[in-house]
């Protein structure tokens, strides 16, 4: 006759057992949508960007995005305030082909300005301060990159109130400012 062990189980109620790793502990805390949503974008970009798709560079690339992903996830997409995130992405993505747009403008601005004979008469660089009317702080980073992006003008400075330094070419660069470029940057996140 044989005597088996008694069979252990855990009562259905009862919590898991806690991994006794405090860093293991400390990283399963940390996922989340934001987690998720920057491994993610981190990854897709890796690839499009490295074009490699062999074991190495794979595994190089979702250790790295985990990496970014636990130590930086929370600056892309703050905890707790993702409930309207796909409708800021759709309204995000909505945003993109007029920033393409007032890009190519510009782009046609600036190129006048250099083969234009009188060149040195037309560029008139200088700075400009103007305060913004917006509050959130990615509405405040996507304006500020947005001007950066289109050519004849750059950011120099944002502050978290607001407050914004631009550098232009001409003084025609900046009319716009803040303007309708703010605007549609309000309009993503709601203000």
């Amino acid at each position: 006759m044989s005597v088996q062990a008694p069979e252990i189980r855990q009562h259905e109620n009862a919590p898991p057992r806690a991994t006794r790793d405090p860093f293991i502990r400390r990283f399963l805390r940390t996922i989340d949508a934001s987690f998720v949503l920057t491994f993610l974008f981190s990854l897709i970009t890796w690839l499009v960007l490295s074009g490699k798709f062999d074991r190495f560079h794979l595994t190089l690339g979702v250790v790295s995005c985990l990496i970014v992903a636990y130590t930086g996830g929370h600056l892309l997409l703050p905890p707790g305030r993702n409930i309207h995130l796909p409708g800021v992405w759709l309204r995000f993505l909505a945003y993109l082909p007029w920033l393409l747009w007032q890009v190519f403008l510009a782009n046609l601005h600036v190129m006048y300005l250099v083969f234009h004979p009188r060149m040195k008469e037309l560029i008139d660089p200088r700075i400009i301060r103007f305060k913004s009317r917006l509050k959130k702080d990615m509405s405040l980073m996507i304006f500020a990159n947005s001007i950066t992006l289109t050519p004849g003008t750059i950011t120099l400075y944002v502050s978290i109130w607001g407050d914004y330094t631009v550098h232009l070419i001409d003084e025609q660069s900046g009319r716009g400012l803040p303007g309708a470029m703010e605007a549609r940057v309000g309009r993503i996140f709601g203000e």
